[in-house]
């Protein structure tokens, strides 16, 4: 690959960049950055997987600067979750730019753009919008506890955490510059944070809302029209790119970080859910804010309810039947009414009541329209009956008389992906995992970049810059059972001496919250070392202490399994409890690997097996952090080593030494704890 004058330049940024920084070149940085200013000037789509320790942020960061100084369209980076967000905006990017500077010829400009709900709401915060919380909720709109004012002697303002919070809200709305949430330190829960935001079904909009130049929300979008580079997150790039609402600006070039999330995050962005409670719901703010008739609503919802009762959870493999449709379009029908009944009259003041409620009759509306042409449409629907989670207890399912849920979502998002983002501009995909073996097949096809018409792409994996077979050991205890309900007390012994060997310092990821608490319990009493355990603390808290103090141990999910970043002696021992298939029960995976047998091939392998393959190689990928890391990585699932399929879900992983006897691993062990 020939270096151009672009590829010259973001080469020569990069060194001087990582010379100012204090840090070493790195051939795969390197490659990677040639790599995206190849994708940039052919126009051809990149999936490139970077290993952990390669530097991608800059690898990427760099090609988009260089660009910026020519293009008229700003680009796009988007990731999967809000600490790596933060971490692009908060520290890579002022680095990045302060080592830059001085040769830079002009000042490149970043902007954050988030949802809106992510935005205090200035006409919200004004009273423009009722509460819509009936009890204790309601008293705190204002952040005043009405229950304290009319007693002899009281002091006025809030008394419960709730009102506290509020106040506390409203006070610190006044002087910020963006309205952010993130920038609220110490932070409020979701509670609070509901009485001063609005989500983008409740927003007024910017044609109506009479703060509309004020709004924090389109003073972020503003200033992403005007940047250079603009960072967001995988949901709200779907949102752009499918529903053609106008929340990010017109770009030429996107990099999607984080991007063996993408598929899941964008099936999730447009998975709808309809239920009784939201038609009632629907119902009741109709009421309190039109003079619409709601009688016919309520019919409909009673009508729902009845259709769907005694429906089994899961998968309606075909579709809904006479009674199911026909509440829908009843339902439908309705909601279709009052909307046409509760339209504003040409000169009406804005009323932020009538638009919540205009907003919620739409949402119904939509998704009833969808769902009656799910199967033309090739959607998949199911029902559920979601039950709750109690500490100790775990999930909790349901009762069988509870009301269903009915969700719809795509059976496959790789149409959309192909004709709403990877039509019109150039897409750079990176992560540590996007390949199994040397194969991103999987990975293109789940994305549209494969079959008939499918966009120019190519793929790369630039390596990593760490020794893995020196600096790892790859444990797999096949001689245990394969995993049933739980964690066996085989398993539980396993981990109980792997940790004694290793004298802690033990990042333990487990399959479900309940499996995390359960061991953390029983081996507190058996072990010596400190366990900490996911719920305990904030999750920035525990991953300090565990960071902090090289002995103790961290038990968490599927939080942990990716994002964590602990260098050093604190993290020697990481064990995965079983490999992390999705749940057979789960009705959209189901419905793909149907799909998939019927067109011939292995429904499986293509979506539970490729599925694990990449959360497995995120979770192992928690061990080895610098060059300077060594440690095991420890899997109590057999079925790694023993299955047909193993050396498929091993393909995707680093290549660590690999034994399966556990007296070499805890020996290995032992040696790593110094003790």
């Amino acid at each position: 690959m020939a270096d151009t004058e672009f590829s010259q330049q973001a080469l020569e940024l990069l060194d001087r960049a990582v010379e100012a920084m204090g840090g070493q070149r790195r051939d795969g940085q390197h490659e990677m950055v040639r790599r995206v200013v190849d994708a940039i000037e052919s126009g051809d789509h990149l999936l490139v997987q970077a290993g952990t320790g390669t530097g991608k942020s800059l690898a990427y960061l760099i090609p988009l600067i260089v660009n910026a100084l020519t293009s008229d369209k700003p680009a796009v980076v988007a990731t999967a979750t809000l600490a790596l967000q933060a971490q692009i905006v908060g520290r890579d990017v002022p680095r990045l730019l302060a080592a830059l500077e001085p040769v830079l010829p002009r000042a490149i400009d970043v902007a954050l753009v988030k949802g809106r709900s992510n935005y205090v709401c200035k006409q919200k915060l004004g009273g423009g919008f009722p509460s819509e919380d009936t009890g204790e909720g309601a008293l705190f709109t204002l952040g005043e506890d009405s229950s304290v004012t009319h007693l002899p002697g009281a002091t006025t303002g809030p008394t419960s955490a709730l009102g506290r919070e509020v106040v506390r809200l409203r006070e610190w709305a006044q002087d910020t510059e963006t309205g952010d949430r993130d920038e609220l330190i110490p932070g409020v829960t979701d509670k609070a944070w509901r009485q001063v935001s609005v989500t983008s079904m409740e927003c007024l909009g910017a044609q109506k809302c009479p703060l509309a130049t004020e709004c924090f929300s389109e003073l972020a979008r503003a200033r992403g029209a005007e940047a250079d580079i603009v960072v967001t997150n995988h949901a709200m790039l779907a949102i752009s790119a499918f529903e053609g609402i106008a929340v990010l600006p017109d770009y030429d070039v996107v990099v999607v970080d984080e991007a063996h999330e993408l598929q899941d995050r964008v099936t999730g962005a447009v998975t709808g859910q309809l239920s009784v409670q939201m038609v009632q719901a629907a119902a009741s703010s109709t009421r309190k804010h039109t003079a619409v008739s709601v009688d016919a609503i309520h019919a409909s919802a009673a009508a729902l309810d009845l259709a769907f009762a005694g429906t089994a959870e899961g998968l309606l493999p075909n579709g809904l039947n006479q009674t199911q449709s026909q509440a829908i379009e009843q339902v439908r029908d309705a909601v279709r009414a009052a909307l046409s009944d509760s339209k504003p009259e040409g000169n009406a003041a804005v009323d932020g009541g009538r638009s919540i409620a205009r907003a919620r009759l739409n949402l119904i509306f939509d998704l009833c329209e969808r769902m009656l042409v799910a199967a033309e449409a090739r959607e998949v629907v199911w029902a559920s009956r979601p039950g709750s989670f109690t500490p100790g207890k775990g999930y909790q399912k349901a009762d069988d008389g509870e009301p269903a849920v009915i969700n719809i979502a795509p059976l496959s998002v790789a149409m959309k992906l192909r004709e709403g983002l990877f039509a019109d501009r150039t897409v750079v995909l990176t992560s540590a995992t996007l390949a199994i073996g040397e194969s991103f097949q999987a990975t293109a096809g789940g994305l549209g970049l494969l079959g008939p018409n499918a966009p120019a792409w190519t793929g790369a994996d630039v390596g990593s810059p760490f020794d893995y077979p020196k600096q790892g050991m790859l444990y797999v205890a096949a001689h245990l059972q394969k995993p049933g309900f739980g964690m066996s007390s085989e398993q539980l012994d396993e981990l109980a001496a792997l940790i004694t060997a290793a004298g802690g310092g033990t990042l333990a990821l487990f399959s479900s919250r309940r499996a995390a608490e359960d061991a953390a319990e029983k081996l507190r009493k058996k072990l010596s070392v400190k366990i900490l355990c996911q719920g305990d603390s904030s999750m920035a808290g525990l991953i300090k202490e565990f960071a902090d103090e090289p002995d103790t141990c961290l038990f968490g999910t599927m939080s942990l399994w990716q994002g964590v970043d602990v260098q050093g002696a604190s993290c020697r021992l990481v064990v995965i409890d079983r490999i992390p298939f999705p749940r057979p029960d789960d009705p959209l995976v189901t419905a793909r690997a149907r799909a998939v047998a019927q067109s011939g091939g292995d429904g499986f392998i293509a979506i539970s097996a490729t599925h694990a393959a990449v959360r497995l190689a995120q979770g192992v990928g928690r061990l080895i952090r610098s060059s300077a890391d060594r440690g095991v990585v420890a899997v109590l699932d057999s079925r790694l080593a023993n299955a047909s399929y193993g050396g498929f879900l091993r393909a995707a992983l680093p290549p660590f030494w690999a034994t399966k006897d556990r007296a070499v691993a805890l020996a290995a062990l032992k040696r790593l704890s110094g003790k």
